[in-house]
């Protein structure tokens, strides 16, 4: 790429991050209650969206061949743990890939 190109990328970026934090607050205002359709959405998404990644996560796994899933669900198995005990989803984000991590490279 371009120098250009890079600044335009970033420019890019910096637009769509920016228009998406705005928008909100543009579209509702503090006036007016929010709808009750935007507050479902903003309980029920994070839990699908949460859904999504795990299942997008496993999509690969096989349960008969090689390691059958091991470090996998050894990994599911200790971010439960550890959000059951801290309840900090960063702790528990950081703690699964670690293990994860550590079980590919050093053990399966």
């Amino acid at each position: 790429m371009t120098i250009e190109q890079q600044i335009i990328t970033i420019g890019i970026c910096v637009f769509g991050t920016m228009l998406t934090r705005f928008l909100p607050f543009l579209i509702f205002s503090s006036k007016k209650p929010t709808p009750e359709y935007i507050r479902y959405l903003g309980k029920a998404l994070p839990s699908a969206i949460f859904g999504m990644l795990v299942i997008y996560c496993l999509k690969g796994v096989e349960i008969t061949g090689g390691n059958h899933g091991l470090p996998e669900f050894i990994s599911i198995g200790v971010v439960i743990a550890l959000h059951l005990w801290k309840r900090q989803m960063l702790l528990s984000i950081a703690g699964g890939t670690v293990c994860y991590m550590l079980l590919v490279q050093m053990v399966f």
